[in-house]
């Protein structure tokens, strides 16, 4: 079996930007710590199709392999997460995918508008930073015809009706915890979501990693990006020395929680600040990550206050999750994907406008299963 001329140093470079560990990477290859070890050292030959299977489980190109340096990689849109001077860490390969994956929709939606004479988009970009939280915030209620205190349901209800009135605007929503396998799960600590400004295909993603409660905010802080006309990666910290994340977190925050409502219902003789959260969330229907948001906002708990909270409701969360039964797969695939967008994709697939092996890929599903997608989408 023929050995391939790689360069060996190119093995540790695909490891470490998989994010896998040495162990954990042999077990995925199926070889000893120390035969991987030798192999990226260099000390041991490897055969051309281990290689294959090497870059195939780190997910990159085989030919990357064969490069006489790493290629430098970065987003291919703004980074808004960097904090300060700190220094983000290399973007990891799932980002950076999803990213491509994005964008590559993206242009297809634009051209499946134009060619359907559909109208631009005119909110994005509508609102300019230095216009006021207030003005954002009414012109969204007016937009989404959401009255400033809404019957809202439970906070699950309310992420779904709002998703819907989103989209019927026209803004393409997005929601992942992984990358099309949970083999390649998305991490919260990297980024909760982004948003991708354009006149025809607006589109906002949330990622599904995060805490269910996490998200709602998410929702709203990638709307105000699109109303506001900034494409870009954002983490949701509430520590962010960006003028435009503080703007759009202020926004979600007043938004989902207006704060003549909620000062209204806020005790400051509690012993517990957090004792306020049962009846908060009682009176909102928002989760009380989003309504302990709203308090550090105000200034009314600290920044170490909050952190710890949603580190505790993280945890939690973590540890609930279970390999339980959920929905259908088709069901599953139409919460996570825009439906103005499959349906766009599907109809152009039975047409016969689109190959179904393309429409499969932007739906991250086998070309087989198109059809019976159709199905569960009305179609």
């Amino acid at each position: 079996m023929s050995n391939a001329k790689i360069n060996k140093a190119m093995l540790s470079w695909a490891r470490e930007r998989s994010g896998f560990t040495l162990p954990e990477f042999a077990r995925k290859l199926g070889v000893t710590d120390e035969k991987l070890m030798q192999w990226e050292a260099g000390e041991r030959e490897i055969t051309f199709v281990q290689a294959m299977a090497f870059a195939d489980k780190a997910h990159v190109p085989f030919g990357y392999l064969f490069l006489h340096q790493p290629p430098v990689e970065s987003l291919p849109i703004p980074d808004l997460r960097t904090v300060g001077s700190a220094e983000l860490r290399r973007p990891s390969a799932e980002l950076l995918d999803l990213l491509k994956n994005m964008l590559e929709c993206q242009d297809w939606y634009r051209d499946y508008a134009r060619s359907q004479l559909l109208e631009p988009v005119d909110l994005v970009g509508s609102f300019r930073v230095e216009q006021g939280v207030a003005a954002v915030v009414a012109d969204m209620r007016a937009k989404l015809q959401i009255p400033p205190h809404p019957k809202r349901g439970t906070w699950v209800e309310y992420y779904r009706d709002l998703v819907q009135r989103i989209e019927r605007l026209g803004i393409l929503v997005m929601r992942q915890s992984s990358l099309g396998h949970h083999s390649r799960p998305f991490n919260v600590d990297e980024f909760r979501g982004f948003a991708l400004c354009d006149e025809f295909a607006p589109i906002i993603f949330v990622n599904h990693a995060d805490a269910p409660g996490a998200r709602l905010f998410t929702l709203i802080h990638e709307l105000c990006h699109i109303w506001i006309g900034q494409t870009g990666v954002s983490d949701g910290n509430a520590n962010s020395h960006s003028a435009e994340e503080q703007f759009c977190n202020a926004v979600a925050a007043e938004m989902l929680v207006p704060t003549d409502e909620f000062l209204r219902h806020w005790r400051k003789d509690l012993e517990l600040w957090q004792k306020n959260l049962p009846e908060l969330e009682a009176q909102f229907h928002v989760s009380t990550w989003a309504l302990a948001r709203k308090a550090l906002t105000l200034g009314l708990i600290g920044q170490d206050e909050y952190v710890a909270y949603i580190k505790a409701q993280t945890d939690a969360y973590q540890e609930r999750q279970t390999e339980g039964g959920g929905p259908t797969y088709f069901k599953t695939k139409k919460a996570q994907i825009s439906q103005v967008f499959s349906k766009a994709v599907v109809s152009e697939a039975l047409n016969g406008k689109l190959l179904l092996r393309d429409a499969g890929w932007m739906l991250g599903m086998k070309p087989a299963n198109v059809a019976k997608f159709a199905q569960e989408l009305g179609l």
